[in-house]
């Protein structure tokens, strides 16, 4: 991976697996697509995906809460929802905390 963009797509994981292991391009994306589709699934069904040496993703509820509609102030009620949220491994987080930061860029001009 490595290029320029600091965002990982479908694609750029399709092309990393077939530069890697030599899939066509085909299953490559295949591949990608399954692994993605599993994840997935283990989230709906059994709300925990543990990947070793990379972390967890794990579904978290929340309640129904009251919102203001900033514009008018109206009072608006929220449903409970569920979201995924990823906790990175403690190896990922060493890895994170080696790495150089990198300064943010300057728009002033």
């Amino acid at each position: 991976m490595g290029g320029k963009s600091d965002t990982v797509t479908r694609a750029t994981l399709a092309e990393a697996v077939y530069r890697e292991l030599g899939l066509s391009r085909t299953e490559s994306a295949a591949l990608v697509e399954s692994l993605i589709e599993t994840i997935c699934d283990s989230l709906v069904r059994e709300g925990t995906v543990k990947i070793a040496s990379f972390g967890s993703f794990v579904v978290r509820t929340s309640g129904p809460r009251v919102g203001r509609n900033p514009r008018t102030g109206e009072v608006v009620p929220i449903a409970p929802r569920r979201t995924a949220v990823f906790r990175p491994s403690r190896l990922l987080r060493e890895r994170l905390n080696r790495a150089p930061v990198a300064a943010p860029e300057d728009d002033a001009g």
